[in-house]
């Protein structure tokens, strides 16, 4: 009878500490995933876009196309960057409701 009160209680104190750790990283996930949700947001309300995943695709392929147009003004390639530019710029427009 002693034995199976010990591993009761032994058993009530894991469980405790379980479902602390548990409780715990659900509030952390729980308050990045809605930090990440309200940039999103934020974003795409200055941006005047739709929240969607393809918008945020398109977003950052156009960021990196007029980056890269960037780049290439940066090495006196004019002829790529006016290209680069000019699709970074067709990208980010269609975004733009």
């Amino acid at each position: 009878m002693r034995t199976e009160g010990f591993f009761e209680w032994l058993g009530r104190i894991i469980g405790t500490v379980i479902r602390f750790v548990v409780d715990v990283l659900s509030g952390v996930l729980s308050g990045v995933g809605q930090a990440i949700n309200d940039f999103l947001n934020g974003l795409a309300r200055a941006i005047g876009m739709d929240v969607s995943f393809f918008s945020l695709i398109f977003l950052v392929i156009g960021l990196l196309l007029l980056y890269g147009a960037v780049r290439a003004f940066m090495r006196k390639s004019i002829i790529g960057g006016l290209v680069l530019t000019l699709l970074g710029l067709t990208v980010m427009s269609w975004l733009i409701v």
